[in-house]
């Protein structure tokens, strides 16, 4: 079964804080989104390999360390997940972007593609999908089901805000990916909307309601 990472670093909790107010505008909430998803990104990448390598300083030899094995990729469901890119690419310029498009049924709630563009190397590299909310979890597993179509082995799930259902929904149906999360809330509405969240994710990034 995979492990679920709930972050309780205080600066992440505090961003949380600030996320979640109703009072919270576009421009700061696509702020906060981004200083949490860089911090949750260091978090993730905890455990990336290293080798041992030589650097000359201006004094002497010093052995250093640099990223070793494969190459990163971070793949944002659309379109919330945009909002947590850039302050990953921050900490690791070298990752390549791919997207995955998906909406959520209002119906069903089921998740229906309508865009994928990836990475051509992207079975070869470790990948982090990212997206703001965890609520049914159909997006995610949808999203982690094409990356895996296409021959990717090591997924990360990262999320800001999640809840049981969808939790083990991505666990139950993928339990080879680890979840990072800033936290869990705890439930799903009857509109299938984490309670109590911080409510619709892309349209306070971007300003759309």
């Amino acid at each position: 079964m995979s492990k679920v990472y709930e972050l309780k670093h205080p600066l992440i909790q505090h961003k949380l804080s600030i996320l979640r107010s109703r009072k919270t505008g576009v421009k700061e909430f696509r702020e906060l989104i981004s200083e949490i998803s860089g911090l949750m990104c260091y978090e993730a990448t905890r455990n990336l390999p290293v080798e041992e390598v030589m650097v000359q300083t201006p004094v002497a030899q010093a052995k250093c360390y640099k990223l070793a094995g494969k190459k990163l990729a971070i793949i944002p469901i659309l379109r919330a997940g945009l909002g947590m890119v850039d302050a990953m690419l921050d900490l690791i310029p070298s990752a390549k972007v791919g997207h995955i498009g998906l909406y959520r049924d209002p119906e069903t709630h089921m998740p229906v593609e309508y865009y994928c563009k990836l990475p051509e190397d992207i079975g070869k590299r470790q990948v982090f999908v990212v997206d703001p909310m965890l609520a049914t979890g159909g997006s995610a597993i949808a999203a982690i089901d094409f990356l895996k179509q296409h021959g990717c082995k090591q997924i990360i799930m990262m999320n800001v805000i999640g809840c049981p259902e969808g939790v083990k929904a991505v666990q139950d149906a993928h339990p080879d990916v680890d979840i990072y999360v800033a936290a869990i809330d705890e439930k799903l509405n009857e509109h299938a909307y984490i309670v109590p969240g911080l409510g619709d994710a892309g349209d306070r990034i971007f300003g759309t309601k």
